[in-house]
């Protein structure tokens, strides 16, 4: 087959697409316009985020099987469109499910303890240790929303402490030894920390809103690892003001541009401007799955794909 690939990826991809005797091309600077006057000569085509694939652009892809994305989601692609094309979609969350895990985990056990504020306390001479006297993740209980390969994978880091751990999610009968599903409602309840591994969709899309806040029990900790376009974050911003949500850890954030790179181009709105100074919060560039690792996993994980589907 004539591969595209439209952004880089780790080497592996290309190399041992290669030796199964497919002809690869990559342009990660052409414009949309120019790949969709070329696209109807490829089989394959490998993208991360550079664009969506939508149905004009899917039109012209006459000749188009499969379609890989290197990531959890295929939410910039106008997937029910490439069904109806018999378009193969093609999607790598073992790929970075680990990495997900650990990030999460990582940012809650930071803001628990304090670290990035105490770190930069050292930093300017000041030993305040009172300031920085953290909290102990035991006998928390941790409400996971959406209980697919990432929040399995949180799940699965949280075994070492001694916590209780409940999960939401559309589908029934996900909850394993790690997780007892629930319902939202129950979640709302007992959660004293909520940890967000859902899909872009139309559900998810400004789900953690105002009345999605005011029916949790007690305040909360807030994780989201997942999409940006979850959380309405001036609402986010009022419970933190409250303290209805008591901390925030966020590695994806509503205003992101598609190429992730262009957030701070222009002056920030009011309410990112209060995540960027407040002491609770944690943020990081949309790298909870951006690791070494997982960024060959991906690549192994598109190959091995396409290997069981076409050979």
């Amino acid at each position: 087959m004539n591969i595209l690939h439209l952004d880089s990826n780790h080497p592996l991809l290309i190399e041992q697409l290669t030796a199964l005797g497919h002809t690869n091309h990559e342009d990660y600077s052409s414009s949309k316009e120019a790949i969709e006057a070329k696209i109807h000569t490829y089989d394959g085509l490998i993208i991360r985020s550079r664009f969506r694939i939508d149905a004009p652009f899917l039109d012209k892809a006459t000749n188009l099987k499969f379609i890989g994305r290197l990531g959890a989601g295929l939410e910039n692609i106008d997937t029910d469109y490439a069904e109806t094309k018999g378009i193969h979609l093609i999607a790598a969350p073992e790929g970075n499910q680990n990495a997900v895990g650990e990030h999460a985990l990582g940012m809650l056990l930071a803001l628990f303890n304090k670290l990035h504020t105490a770190d930069r306390d050292v930093r300017d001479g000041k030993w305040q240790r009172e300031a920085n006297r953290g909290l102990e993740l035991d006998g928390k209980t941790v409400g996971i929303i959406g209980y697919g390969h990432m929040g399995k994978a949180f799940a699965k880091k949280l075994r070492g402490f001694e916590v209780e751990v409940l999960c939401y999610d559309l589908k029934p009968t996900v909850g394993d030894e790690n997780a007892q599903q629930v319902s939202l409602e129950t979640l709302q309840e007992k959660s004293q920390i909520i940890s967000l591994h859902v899909p872009h969709t139309e559900l998810t899309y400004q789900m953690i809103d105002a009345n999605f806040i005011r029916k949790f029990k007690q305040p909360f900790w807030l994780l989201n690892s997942a999409r940006g376009s979850c959380v309405v974050t001036e609402d986010l911003v009022a419970a933190l003001e409250s303290k209805t949500i008591l901390g925030a850890g966020l590695d994806v954030l509503e205003y992101e541009k598609s190429s992730f790179e262009n957030l701070f181009s222009n002056t920030p709105p009011p309410a990112l401007d209060y995540l960027l100074k407040a002491d609770n919060v944690l943020l990081s560039p949309h790298v909870a799955g951006w690791t070494v690792e997982s960024h060959q996993k991906l690549a192994q994980t598109i190959v091995d794909k396409i290997v069981n589907y076409f050979h």
